[in-house]
């Protein structure tokens, strides 16, 4: 993408749930905003942690919810991943723990997935995590295979309340290794500034929105973008008063923004 914002305009990076969708289901005003960005050619990414579908996957279980996300405006950590890795090492080989949104990524860099000395372990979300998969993963390890998680959360949501995610995993992982991962995605700002790389744009005129205190605003704040914490999500005002950092500023959904994108900061009336 090479799309800039405009004069004193703003580009829009934004998590996906919890601030677009809650489970399957629309939160009432990201349409309308997702329409006045596309409408208005501002620039915008969608961004999420979760490495388990690719951008097609995710683009058809966005419209399933009535938003219409093209692919290239959407941003995992997988994505991320594989850039980072391209980076490091291109052309490099990888165990891969995870589904076919990170193993698609790192395809599509030219990686080859092995279990024969891969220069690196990668750890992503999957529903799936298997015995033989983490032991094999700490055995490598343990031999030299240097150790990638694409994102440090360690649970996520589901209907039936919480699920182990990569984070929980990739402690195991350690606690059996001695080993810690390098995290990608958030908050680390690389997540960030790849984003901001595939963009087009700066840290000066984009803004992040999130509904996580621990990711989204630390990761936005830390990469020097303006941040704005929804409150349809994780967090809450009680718990955001907890956290030493605070973000640009609070509002109670995404429907707040809608009709405001020229100037998100500005006070209601």
């Amino acid at each position: 993408m090479t799309a800039q914002a405009g004069p004193g305009g703003w580009a829009f990076l934004m998590d996906m749930d919890g601030v677009l969708v809650q489970e399957d289901h629309l939160i009432p005003g990201a349409d309308k905003l997702l329409a006045e960005l596309t409408a208005a050619q501002i620039p915008f990414l969608v961004l999420t942690n979760n490495s388990i579908r690719t951008p097609r996957d995710l683009r058809a279980r966005l419209l399933r919810s009535g938003l219409d996300v093209p692919e290239e405006s959407i941003w995992t950590s997988a994505l991320a991943t594989a850039a980072f890795l391209n980076d490091q090492r291109p052309q490099g080989t990888a165990y891969v723990v995870g589904e076919s949104g990170l193993t698609t990524a790192l395809h599509d860099i030219g990686y080859v997935l092995t279990d024969r000395e891969p220069d690196y372990v990668v750890l992503g979300e999957t529903r799936t995590y298997s015995f033989e998969a983490i032991t094999t993963a700490i055995r490598l390890v343990e031999r030299g295979s240097r150790f990638i998680a694409t994102n440090p959360d360690p649970t996520g949501p589901s209907r039936d309340g919480s699920l182990p995610a990569t984070g929980a995993v990739a402690a195991l992982i350690s606690k059996a290794t001695g080993s810690e991962p390098y995290y990608v995605g958030k908050p680390n700002t690389l997540m960030m500034r790849s984003a901001l790389r595939a963009l087009g744009t700066h840290s000066e005129n984009t803004l992040m929105i999130g509904d996580r205190m621990d990711t989204d605003v630390v990761a936005g704040l830390e990469a020097g973008l303006k941040t704005i914490l929804v409150l349809s999500g994780i967090s809450t005002r009680e718990s955001m008063d907890a956290f030493p950092y605070q973000p640009t500023r609070v509002i109670g959904s995404i429907a707040e923004l809608v009709g405001k994108t020229a100037n998100p900061f500005a006070k209601s009336d």
